[in-house]
């Protein structure tokens, strides 16, 4: 019997688009009649408000999903913003209902949806604890046999007897997920919240959700890291415009999503309408490569070893000071191969409101095999701020030499080491 089963499940919200056209008949009417009395001015309202609103639109986040999880699944959700991952997770731990379908749900289940859901904000971590605990159908004397474990992981002993309200997301985070983790639930179901964290305490949280494959814990975990997905989840689904469009292994799924996006992307140079994500006080207007040989001449398409030259523009909305620019190339998997940031050489980029700048990447001697890659950018300052960000700014090819296509598979690895070798054969 599975532990989640889920049975042509929809979410279907209505919004409403405001006209422009009425606003001012309807704010002079009321300034006009407001000496009135309140029946009049209400009648005028009424009738004036029956212009404003224009038909309603149904919108599904979330449409025809049917899935069954067995316990000790470790399902990765991955999918593109809006594509109704975050709406997936808060029907399945009842935040909100469905619209169709049902839900069968056989055990315990602890989640960590966002920061500032899960936890009172008024009480202590202590307190809140406690509250999880109690939530999750826990003795007392069951939390207290976890709680020491829960302050050591989350490492806020300092403020156990503080409001939760007062804690930085960091701290809120670390307690949130430490309670999740330790506590005696059947399922946990995690967002893309940990990417708050600092990069060590992310690291436990990858450790801790490893240990939880030998205890046969059910986990559901949304990320837009895909190595992360890989090395945790056993089983992965793609949703796309609230459906669920593909299952299976990671590696299979991984490589599906990833493809939808270099066929969208491949040679693009503007980012205005590429998937952002950071606090936006600055952002990439664009991005532009060239390639060229060893000599300095420009190639038609990048080949085995040639060097490839990266032109990135970056607009900045607020003042940012003292930020790193980074520019990461992944294989089809989404795996990090190449990672090349101003950091390393020790320069750092500050700008003023509305100023631009164009950062340039010049890599050497790039041997990666023939393949297709993705390129994804960062601006930000490690371990505080994301500014802006793009997963996938653009795709390009690697084609073999001409000296590599003497042979059928030049390189069978992702990298063409450069490398010597000698047969000796012996008497």
């Amino acid at each position: 019997m599975p532990v989640i089963k889920i049975e042509n499940l929809g979410k279907k919200y209505l919004i409403r688009h405001q006209t422009q056209a009425n606003y001012n008949t309807l704010r002079d009417a009321i300034t006009k009649h407001v000496k009135k009395t309140r029946k009049k001015a209400f009648t005028i309202y009424n009738d004036q408000a029956k212009h404003l609103l224009s038909p309603k639109e149904e919108f599904w986040a979330v449409k025809d999903i049917n899935l069954e999880i067995e316990q000790g699944d470790r399902i990765g959700i991955i999918g593109k913003n809006g594509a109704g991952k975050s709406t997936l997770l808060k029907l399945l731990t009842m935040i909100t209902n469905p619209t169709t379908g049902r839900i069968s749900i056989n055990g315990k289940v602890a989640s960590l949806l966002e920061v500032g859901t899960g936890f009172h904000p008024e009480l202590t971590g202590r307190e809140n604890i406690f509250l999880n605990g109690t939530i999750l159908g826990m003795r007392r004397a069951e939390i207290k046999k976890k709680f020491d474990d829960i302050v050591d992981f989350a490492e806020v002993e300092k403020f156990l007897d503080t409001p939760v309200k007062r804690y930085s997301s960091g701290m809120y985070v670390r307690l949130a997920f430490a309670v999740a983790a330790h506590l005696n639930s059947d399922i946990l179901i995690v967002d893309e919240v940990l990417a708050v964290g600092d990069i060590q305490f992310q690291k436990k949280c990858l450790n801790k959700m490893k240990e939880l494959r030998s205890d046969e814990k059910t986990v559901l975990l949304v990320s837009h890291n895909m190595s992360s997905i890989l090395s945790l989840s056993n089983k992965c689904i793609l949703l796309a415009e609230g459906k669920l469009i593909e299952k299976g292994v990671p590696q299979k799924v991984i490589s599906v999503y990833t493809q939808s996006y270099r066929e969208r992307s491949f040679g693009q140079t503007d980012l205005s309408s590429a998937e952002h994500y950071g606090n936006g006080k600055a952002r990439f207007l664009s991005i532009f490569m060239k390639p060229y040989d060893q000599n300095g001449n420009l190639l038609s398409f990048p080949l085995t070893g040639c060097n490839i030259e990266f032109m990135l523009k970056i607009k900045a909305f607020l003042k940012i000071k003292s930020t790193n620019v980074a520019l990461i190339i992944y294989d089809k998997l989404g795996n990090r191969l190449i990672d090349v940031n101003t950091l390393i050489k020790g320069d750092s980029l500050s700008l003023s409101e509305g100023q631009e700048v164009v950062v340039k990447f010049n890599l050497q001697n790039v041997l990666l095999k023939p393949d297709t890659y993705t390129v994804g950018l960062w601006i930000g300052i490690a371990n505080v701020a994301d500014i802006d960000g793009v997963n996938y700014a653009t795709s390009f090819e690697i084609e073999a030499r001409r000296k590599d296509i003497l042979y059928t598979n030049p390189f069978p690895g992702v990298y063409s080491c450069a490398f010597n070798n000698e047969i000796q054969i012996c008497k």
